[in-house]
């Protein structure tokens, strides 16, 4: 479970409740995390009564709904709604996952959704991500090489060399890893994070690529990468199924080898 963070010296007051037409026959509540950081009012839960029987089965196709035909002022991200994008990444029930692969059915009683946890606001379920994505940046997630390509050919690769980069490379960056992390939580301005640092991974067992020693120096650090304690978060809320926590603990391997 993710703890939601709220800004300095604010607390969530109770909101507007939107209630069914009465003709509605499965008729379901979701509490809605409502905030603008630049209203100066503090942050909020809205409820939405909504007959779930008249829209998608997935959250994202909920919050749609809501904003469609009932409270024009909700704001979300969603791009793909095929769990690709990584866009509509929020915490649903207390778990960090993506709203369109959520299934509303799978939830027991009231839903209540938030913004990722201990991320600034830009506005509602809307995160500021740009230290996340500054981070994702840092690790210079693209080939590095120094001999000349092959004339006239990609440069190859073995089947299982590509299986080795198959599942980091899998990572969507919708942050649901990141965010569930505590050492991530306060320590984010100079902690990696789980999904750069699986992105960093991702290059690090890249057969083609040839800078695997520069990339450890820049890891090799107290905070960017050592400020993992294994807690496992980051690896039970993924919505792909991915393991940055083995992919953590695979780059503080080859550090350690190369020290010996």
């Amino acid at each position: 479970m993710a703890e939601f963070r709220l800004p300095p010296n604010s607390r969530i007051t109770k909101g507007k409740h939107f209630s069914a037409v009465s003709s509605a026959k499965n008729v379901r509540r979701f509490m809605v995390y409502r905030h603008d950081p630049g209203s100066g009012e503090n942050p909020r839960m809205d409820t939405y009564e909504v007959d779930v029987d008249s829209c998608g089965p997935m959250v994202l196709d909920v919050l749609i709904k809501i904003k469609n035909e009932i409270d024009t002022t909700l704001t979300f991200r969603r791009s793909c709604r095929e769990g690709i994008c990584g866009s509509c990444a929020m915490n649903i029930d207390g778990r960090n996952t993506l709203a369109c692969t959520a299934p509303a059915d799978g939830i027991k009683g009231d839903v209540k959704i938030y913004p990722l946890p201990h991320m600034p606001v830009v506005k509602d379920l809307v995160p500021d991500l740009t230290n996340f994505y500054a981070q994702y940046a840092s690790i210079k997630p693209w080939l590095q090489t120094r001999t000349p390509a092959p004339p006239d050919q990609e440069r190859l690769q073995s089947k299982e060399d590509q299986e080795r980069i198959d599942e980091p490379a899998a990572c969507i960056l919708c942050a649901c890893c990141s965010t569930s992390c505590p050492s991530y939580w306060w320590n984010s301005d100079r902690f990696l994070g789980p999904a750069t640092l699986l992105a960093a991974y991702r290059w690090l067992v890249d057969s083609r690529d040839e800078a695997t020693g520069e990339r450890l120096d820049d890891l090799e650090d107290p905070f960017r990468l050592y400020r993992c304690h294994t807690i496992m978060n980051c690896t039970n809320t993924c919505p792909k199924g991915l393991n940055p926590a083995k992919a953590i603990a695979e780059t503080k391997k080859m550090l350690a080898e190369r020290r010996h």
